[in-house]
């Protein structure tokens, strides 16, 4: 029996078990939302809420503890540079866990690991998004109307060929 034994082994040798948690949160801190088994969400959340307050703290200590873990470079630096700011008047909480559905193949319960601010995140992204085509369809009919008439013509010639 396992009395007080804290963690979730997942059927795996450790070395698996740790490098299936990274990867997790990698991906977690990378697109700031997934979805897994519960189980996994769970433990993810544990790891990636420790993360997150390293980042807090931002000293060298910190950065050196989260490079240990997350592997890639660009996402350290994103928790570091984006993720930690957002969150730096909070004491943790820092996730969210939202049980969506169970899997077709084995019924294991699956749910969505997510930031408690994605959906505000999410829109500002979606207006960004929508700004960003706006313009440069604008930058497309300035371009347009500056081509001389020479131009239009060989362009014309080459699309009718």
């Amino acid at each position: 029996m396992r009395h007080k034994v804290d963690g979730r082994l997942f059927g795996r040798p450790a070395n698996q078990r740790k490098a299936l948690l990274k990867g997790i949160v990698t991906a977690l801190f990378e697109n700031q939302r997934i979805e897994t088994t519960v189980a996994k969400a769970k433990e993810a959340r544990r790891i990636a809420e420790r993360m997150i307050t390293f980042g807090i703290k931002g000293d060298l200590h910190s950065k050196r503890q989260v490079f240990s873990y997350i592997s890639d470079r660009a996402v350290a630096s994103k928790l570091f540079s984006e993720i930690a700011p957002r969150f730096s008047g909070r004491n943790g909480g820092y996730l969210r866990i939202v049980q969506t559905r169970n899997r077709l193949k084995d019924s294991a319960p699956m749910a969505v690991l997510e930031f408690i601010d994605y959906e505000a995140i999410k829109q500002v992204k979606g207006k960004a998004k929508k700004e960003a085509k706006a313009g440069k369809e604008a930058k497309d009919e300035k371009a347009e109307k500056k081509e001389k008439p020479a131009k239009k013509e060989k362009k014309e010639k080459k699309e009718k060929e």
